[in-house]
């Protein structure tokens, strides 16, 4: 379903900087006539930080020149690592939710920028051993939406409680949390499952563009698939992809600092249908692929040909 860019990988850690050594794992939106990515990005002298690319056609970005200037916050003085970044609009307003990991454990913080010029910190928005939140772009019911993974384990790097969705008055106090789906056993996404892109508002309901983990005896395997929510109550799954949209199959997306990923934060609709996604590979560079809109939609709600396996 999601076409490889033949000139992958479009961004490695070589275009940051001498320091850089990957690059991957991006936040995606247009603005005004931009693309712009912030990606996760890695250093020697900093495990994990977050830093800006910019460009016209949405393929060849160039990076700021430093990263995001985001210092750690009085109320989490203990954090040492930002990553993986989703971008939210709502109104005139641009919120980033993005992992913030101490030797405690890790935690979602939220940013926020009108104008990808200054950034302010809003703060720390969940309890330990939380990752993966990506904030729905509209109020549902009267509050603001999140997708994310509470885990048992502080670091969570290990645990799977599944997505869940959870809600907000005001963006910084969260509750209502319930569950939205799980792992599947047999399946591409038998291990650990997280929420990925923004969630999409389709005539369906939402599409969830999401990322899956299988295990095998040398290791994981991260793949991407997408799912159909109930657009009234998201903790609803309508539909499920049976197959990934993408896994890892070209040498980029298998071999690097982390073997066979590929792991998206973004999902960006463009006019003509088409549904560009900037996705992580191996933790080291950043890949796209692009598909249609009404066939990831359609592959949602392909029949399983195992019916005793459970779909949703």
């Amino acid at each position: 379903m999601l076409k490889r860019y033949e000139g992958n990988p479009i961004l490695t850690g070589r275009e940051f900087g001498w320091d850089t050594s990957g690059v991957f794992n991006p936040g995606a939106v247009k603005f005004g006539d931009e693309y712009i990515l912030i990606v996760n990005a890695t250093q020697t002298i900093r495990p994990y930080l977050l830093w800006m690319a910019r460009s016209k056609d949405g393929v060849h970005f160039t990076p700021d020149p430093a990263p995001l200037p985001l210092e750690p916050m009085e109320q989490w003085p203990e954090e040492c690592d930002l990553y993986d970044p989703r971008i939210t609009k709502i109104g005139d307003t641009y919120y980033i939710t993005h992992s913030s990991h101490s030797a405690i454990g890790v935690r979602v913080a939220l940013t926020k920028t009108r104008d990808f010029q200054t950034f302010d910190r809003v703060g720390i928005i969940s309890e330990l051993g939380n990752r993966n939140a990506a904030l729905f772009p509209e109020k549902i019911g009267g509050f603001y939406a999140r997708l994310d993974r509470p885990s048992g384990n502080p670091d969570s790097a290990n645990e799977n409680n599944g997505i869940w969705i959870s809600y907000s008055p005001d963006l910084t106090h969260w509750g209502q949390a319930r569950p939205v789906m799980n792992v599947r056993k047999g399946f591409w996404d038998d291990h650990k499952i997280g929420a990925g892109a923004v969630p999409l508002r389709v005539e369906q309901g939402w599409l969830e563009i999401y990322h899956g983990v299988t295990f095998s005896c040398n290791g994981y395997m991260y793949s991407i698939g997408a799912c159909i929510l109930d657009c009234q109550d998201p903790s609803r799954v309508l539909a499920r992809t049976i197959r990934p949209l993408l896994y890892p199959l070209e040498d980029y997306e298998k071999y690097g600092r982390v073997p066979m990923v590929t792991f998206t934060c973004n999902a960006l609709l463009e006019e003509n249908g088409e549904v560009k996604v900037y996705y992580g590979c191996c933790d080291e560079r950043i890949g796209l692929a692009v598909g249609r809109l009404d066939e990831i939609i359609k592959a949602c709600y392909e029949t399983n040909p195992y019916p005793y396996h459970h779909s949703l």
